[in-house]
């Protein structure tokens, strides 16, 4: 997700921003219009906001940032910090007290770790002074009930539906030729789309085998740093949990996570040459190029298979699409796809300007307003509201948007949250490393031993009983892990 996300910091270049002409959309009403009514007694004041670097930077600075000025005399100053420098940032400035933050961005991920620092201002305050709470119930449940507490106070508004999905050329799958093959094999209709990672690998190794890899059955993200997400989700969808709830000790080395880094090493084989060192762009490139005919990544992908908004200046780096209306959507393999990073809106906890800032994420958040920016093709939000998934106008977008919005509110209702405990970048570190030694050639069984203790030692460090507190409201969590069946 880092390297995805400093790509497309570099990419955002500033001669583009004045050329994106700003979408034009219906006035706001409801929470968005509460939220313009109670902050115009702070016209003429300026608040700060943090922001990933980059494209997503656009929708602040481009939209949403001038039209809160213009409904309500505040401007909005934007701070840009690439995503991999922001939890340092935001905590360097916390503890340094300078008020030089208002309203931030953050990976839930990082929430317990800011929240622990008092970093983070509690909002339920604010949610009841300005009447939120109920439009808060629009957020989808995998979002409102995974990524906006911390032991049960809201910290911050789920703002991003990252979540993974699955993408397949329907043009590929449904080739008789190949349906055909399949059948003779397997003695069963090929399914369309595959609904586990077994018929996922015999439907992508045939495909490979048919057409000599023109296209190759399927591509990933193999890079490390995307990688341990992809990881995250495969390994609870194969039945692992990370840690023995008793005694925290922990169990990435099981068979479970043993069999996902075999399936790695075994897919590779029909998959393009070179796939290990693929990143977000490599593997966007040769699925829009037509050079494979699966694969799995964030929201963007979908769009702009279509061929949605890839015109703008700022998305010139993006493939042209060449198998715009041949793409179907799905939650990925196994049922419940990962969401993988996102963002949620809060509240520096060292703010001078906390009602105001808190009046602009109410309303950046609100329903009337988020539904505009997440149809920003240059802004990378992406739907997290049931309103987002079934808005008429977006459905209008491209011929099958409908069916990708579909998928999405699917995986919104299935999706697995990551994994969200005190230093929780140094397990995923280990994971990342553990991710790079595989592609190496060395033993999965070995590599996950080493990435066991490590966590073991991580978590003493963390101090035992601190983090099996952490962890258990992380597991309490309806998408912590998936339903026992």
């Amino acid at each position: 997700m880092m390297q995805r996300r400093r790509f497309l910091e570099a990419t955002a270049m500033a001669s583009a921003l004045a050329a994106i002409a700003r979408p034009s959309f219906a006035a706001a009403e409801s929470a968005a219009k509460a939220a313009v009514e109670a902050a115009k007694q702070y016209a003429g004041t300026e608040i700060s906001i943090v922001w990933e670097a980059g494209l997503q930077a656009l929708d602040p600075l481009n939209f949403s940032g001038p039209l809160w000025e213009k409904e309500t005399g505040i401007k909005v100053k934007v701070v840009e910090v690439p995503t991999s420098e922001m939890f340092t940032k935001i905590l360097q400035e916390h503890r340094a007290g300078t008020g030089a933050y208002d309203a931030l961005n953050v990976i839930p991920a990082w929430m317990p770790d800011l929240v622990r620092a008092g970093a983070l201002e509690p909002l339920d305050a604010y949610v009841d002074k300005y009447n939120y709470r109920d439009e808060l119930q629009d957020i989808a449940p995998v979002y409102r009930d995974n990524q906006m507490t911390v032991n049960g106070e809201i910290y911050g508004f789920p703002d991003d539906g990252d979540v993974f999905i699955m993408y397949y050329r329907t043009d590929i799958l449904g080739d008789p030729e190949i349906q055909a093959a399949y059948k003779d094999k397997y003695g069963s209709d090929l399914p369309v789309p595959p609904k586990t990672w077994e018929e996922f690998d015999q439907v992508g190794a045939l495909i490979t085998e048919v057409t000599g890899g023109k296209p190759y059955g399927a591509a990933f993200i193999r890079d490390p740093a995307q990688g341990q997400f992809m990881f995250q989700e495969r390994f609870r969808n194969e039945g692992g949990v990370f840690f023995d709830a008793d005694t925290m000790k922990a169990q990435v080395n099981s068979p479970a996570g043993v069999k996902v880094f075999s399936d790695w090493v075994a897919e590779n084989k029909w998959m393009p040459p070179g796939v290990e060192t693929f990143g977000f762009v490599e593997n966007l490139a040769a699925f829009l190029q037509g050079d494979t005919a699966m694969t799995l990544s964030w929201p963007p992908y979908g769009r702009w298979a279509a061929g949605y908004g890839t015109d703008e200046a700022a998305l010139n780096w993006v493939p042209k699409s060449t198998i715009a209306g041949k793409v179907g959507y799905a939650v990925t393999p196994g049922g419940h796809p990962e969401l993988a990073a996102g963002f949620a809106l809060s509240i520096s906890a060292s703010s001078q300007n906390k009602d105001a800032a808190y009046l602009f994420i109410q309303w950046l958040n609100s329903r009337d307003i988020s539904v505009q920016r997440v149809q920003l093709p240059f802004a990378l939000r992406d739907p997290f509201r049931d309103g987002h998934f079934t808005s008429e106008e977006y459905k209008s977008r491209w011929p099958e948007a409908p069916q990708y919005l579909a998928a999405l509110q699917e995986a919104a209702n299935t999706g697995l949250l990551d994994l969200s405990i005190l230093q929780t970048d140094r397990y995923e570190e280990s994971i990342r490393q553990g991710i790079s030694r595989l592609w190496s050639g060395e033993d999965p069984q070995a590599i996950l031993d080493d990435v066991a203790a490590q966590w073991d030692a991580t978590t003493e460090r963390v101090g035992l009983d601190k983090q099996k507190a952490a962890y258990q409201d992380w597991a309490s969590k309806p998408n912590a892990y998936p339903p026992k069946s």
